[in-house]
């Protein structure tokens, strides 16, 4: 491994290469919002398709790629599967970076929000 800026190691291609499929799988917006709801808590398929607004087929679809990709992990309950995530990593990396991002955006909208309410 060679050593970059401030004396951090460069990971090794294997690890590149498995994060960079990691992040093409949530490159999805609806994989990521599905990640989002399941970081947030478990739950079932129809609960996700209503609560990311997908068609229950789209919903299924998204769940498997993120299964086979092992970002997601589900048990059944009676009749019913319920989705979670297993991964404390992949949920500290997706509330970290959409975190951001609205916060980013909250601050950005904020001026506009402000102008709008003096009636100018």
């Amino acid at each position: 491994m060679a050593t970059g800026v401030d004396g951090f190691e460069d990971p090794p291609a294997e690890v590149l290469a498995e994060a960079a499929a990691a992040f093409g799988l949530l490159a999805s917006s609806a994989r990521l919002h599905i990640v989002w709801a399941l970081a947030q808590g478990e739950s079932d398929v129809t609960g996700l398709a209503e609560r990311v607004g997908g068609a229950l087929p789209a919903v299924s679809q998204h769940l498997t790629k993120l299964k086979l990709a092992g970002l997601v992990r589900s048990r059944r309950e009676g009749r019913r599967m319920v989705y979670f995530v297993d991964d404390p990593d992949v949920v500290t990396v997706v509330r970290l970076m959409v975190g951001q991002l609205s916060a980013r955006a909250d601050v950005a909208s904020a001026p506009v929000r402000a102008l709008r309410g003096t009636g100018a």
